[in-house]
């Protein structure tokens, strides 16, 4: 399981999600407090290619031993890829979050929503506060 990390070029969804933003588009995966609050992922249910998803709802499902888990979207726009090596190895979340256990690519339909997220220290204050 990977080391306590919040990486600083990432923003933060209250809800415990992720999103790398490149220019229009963004990686959405959860975050190392998610996946250690989980346990040991064992399914993700990738969203469809093409789908829309909107901020703040849930867009995918993964299942741990412990629950089943909505992951809620940090930012609303169009999937364009999934990552198919999670729906084959879904312990990649637990392994590397912010790396090859990302969930969902997206084409951002309103990219001034990341105005809302977190940066990492408002997030750790957010954990420190729960």
């Amino acid at each position: 399981m990977a080391e306590a990390s919040y990486p600083e070029d990432l923003r933060y969804h209250p809800e415990h999600d992720w999103a790398r933003i490149d220019g229009e588009t963004a990686k959405f995966g959860i975050t190392w407090h998610a996946q250690d609050a989980l346990g040991e992922v064992v399914f993700y249910d990738p969203p469809d290619v093409g789908s829309e998803i909107s901020k703040d709802e849930p867009y995918t499902e993964v299942e741990s031993v412990k629950a089943v888990s909505d992951v809620i979207a940090p930012l609303s726009g169009e999937v364009v890829e999934v990552n198919a090596a999670v729906a084959e190895n879904p312990e990649l979340v637990n392994d590397d979050p912010y790396g090859e256990g990302w969930l969902a690519k997206v084409k951002l339909s309103d990219p001034s929503e990341a105005d809302g997220l977190m940066d990492a220290a408002a997030y750790k204050e957010l954990l420190a506060n729960e």
